[in-house]
């Protein structure tokens, strides 16, 4: 029974080894992306997307197809958007963001200046959305994403008080039928409502379709190690309306993705951050994804429809450009809060999650947030945890007597064995008991550990003192060395392990355990630690009532 608990151990420590070089691979230094500009002119040297436009045939057929798209050069001038979480440059060729950086999220904490950069036009980086309306008569003039937009001013900002800004860019089109889009930024929100408006001016009826995608250059991850099954996805992803699918390049290279939906959208993810286009829950939606190139293309073509002479077209789109923050995720579409990729702990790590932001809402910190939320994972367990930290009380408690029998049958293997089994069963104690505690944290742990590296919520949020960010190692290793002095501690008020070489790999466990985790994010050995002081006291206590007992 000991070799199974040691195993166990071994077990959880590989899985951490696994889960830590993941998150190495996945989320470590990467070159940083360039600082924003404040100018709301693009340099005229840098290219644009001229990505094809969507058919609009029966939805049967492929939206998209041919070569790859060829750069083109883009125009001097754009329109420079400010929010107070939003610094944008919309495209008036096209009329579309082409250019999002996130302010309040600097890439790096010492360095607030420099901004998370998500949809940017640079052909490295390549990553946009497109959106417009398609004539079904006259492809030579729509408005779609390839037409020239005019707005009345270069320059918009949210002003102080100011809760929604609203910029309007009017087609340049000489003819009767007038199109604008119209995009509604609001206050603290990364969610953002465009119109797709058109006015048919003219003696004919004007049939057409509005259309919405988005174009990024694919960078694939490099990872240098073995990879777990659940990581954190890069790349496009669709729902369907009822299940969220991550679409892998190399499968959308061979061949495209196409799907009618209604109550879909896709987005394009990465590790704390996405970009998203959400259609128009009513509408029956073409959707396809397909690769071209170095690009991949998502794509979302609304049913052709016919307007009168007079009347007028009004298409509600909703655009999400930001960090994956699960309130304003769920409030934008439903479904969207699972481009948090907790993975297979998924159905651990959300209400874990849920757990841990309600208590962050009354305490204001992170940090003491993961000690109330382990407090309670404690509490919840506590009956399991006592029955199983019963039986490893007793077997302390036969400590002395398991001694003298591996004296008396030190050259005897089986019948040790037999003698102490009889010695178990005589006093009602039950040696696996003690692999229970692992087997239950560990699921916990790996669920806690992707819920730290994954929340942005808990992205750069500092403790106290000198942990001014949980989602890094601690800088100074005291946490990890309170850990092992915790988990020696630990150690010494459980029974040792009959066999010599057993009880010497459990007493160093502590040591191979600090230096493990003194590369992990700080809030991760929060945990650990907090629930190792719990154990030891709870055990403490045990122990105390066992000895009363006798």
């Amino acid at each position: 029974m000991d070799n199974i608990r040691l195993f166990l151990w071994f077990a959880f420590l590989g899985t951490l080894w696994l889960s830590y070089t993941t998150w190495v691979a996945d989320y470590g230094p990467t070159a940083p992306p360039q600082a924003p500009s404040a100018s709301s002119e693009v340099p005229s040297s840098a290219p644009a997307p001229a990505s094809p436009l969507p058919e609009l045939d029966d939805h049967d057929q492929a939206p998209l197809a041919g070569e790859a798209p060829s750069p083109v050069a883009a125009p001097a001038q754009a329109i420079h958007v400010q929010t107070d979480v939003l610094d944008l440059l919309i495209d008036t060729h096209g009329g579309d963001i082409v250019r999002a950086d996130l302010p309040t999220y600097p890439v790096d904490k010492s360095n607030p200046d420099r901004a998370v950069r998500l949809l940017d036009y640079a052909p490295d980086d390549l990553w946009v959305f497109q959106t417009g309306l398609r004539d079904a008569a006259d492809e030579s003039a729509e408005p779609n994403h390839l037409a020239t937009f005019h707005s009345d001013s270069q320059s918009y900002r949210l002003a102080d008080g100011q809760d929604e800004l609203v910029v309007t860019l009017e087609w340049v089109n000489d003819g009767p039928v007038k199109a604008r889009k119209v995009y509604r930024f609001h206050r603290g929100e990364f969610d953002v409502d465009l119109d797709l408006e058109l006015d048919n001016g003219g003696s004919a009826p004007w049939r057409g379709a509005a259309y919405s995608q988005m174009v990024r250059v694919h960078h694939p991850s490099q990872r240098h190690f073995a990879s777990v099954e659940s990581y954190s996805f890069r790349g496009p992803v669709l729902y369907d309306g009822d299940q969220y699918h991550k679409l892998k390049f190399e499968d959308l290279t061979k061949e495209a993705e196409t799907q009618t939906l209604m109550n879909g959208w896709f987005a394009s993810i990465q590790h704390h951050f996405l970009a998203a286009i959400v259609p128009p829950g009513s509408d029956e939606t073409r959707y396809q994804a397909i690769a071209r190139g170095p690009e991949y293309i998502l794509t979302a073509v609304s049913p052709l429809e016919e307007i009168a002479p007079g009347a007028k077209l009004d298409y509600n789109l909703k655009l999400f450009v930001g960090p994956k923050l699960q309130r304003q995720l769920r409030a934008t579409a439903e479904g969207m809060e699972l481009t948090v990729d907790y993975g297979v702990f998924t159905v651990l790590a959300q209400p874990l999650f849920w757990i841990l932001s309600h208590i962050h809402t009354w305490v204001g910190n992170w940090g003491w947030a993961i000690i109330i939320c382990t407090i309670f994972i404690k509490l919840v367990f506590y009956k399991l945890t006592a029955t199983s930290g019963r039986s490893m009380a007793k077997m302390r408690k036969l400590a002395p007597r398991m001694k003298a029998l591996q004296e008396r049958f030190k050259d005897d293997r089986q019948a040790l064995s037999q003698a102490m089994m009889e010695l178990y069963k005589r006093e009602k104690v039950n040696p696996a008991a003690g692999c229970l505690p692992i087997l239950i944290q560990m699921p916990f742990f790996l669920a806690f550990y992707w819920v730290l590296v994954e929340s942005v919520e808990l992205r750069q949020a500092p403790f106290m003192l000198w942990i001014n960010d949980l989602s890094v190692r601690d800088p100074y290793f005291v946490l990890p060395v309170l850990m092992a002095a915790a988990m020696f501690l630990q150690t010494r008020l459980n029974p040792a392990p009959p066999d010599p070489v057993q009880a010497r790999v459990m007493q160093i466990m502590p040591l191979v355990f600090s230096g493990m985790f003194a590369l992990f994010p700080a809030g991760m050995v929060l945990y650990w630690l907090t629930n190792t002081v719990l154990s030891i006291l709870q055990q403490w206590r045990i122990n105390q009532l066992v000895a009363r007992e006798s």
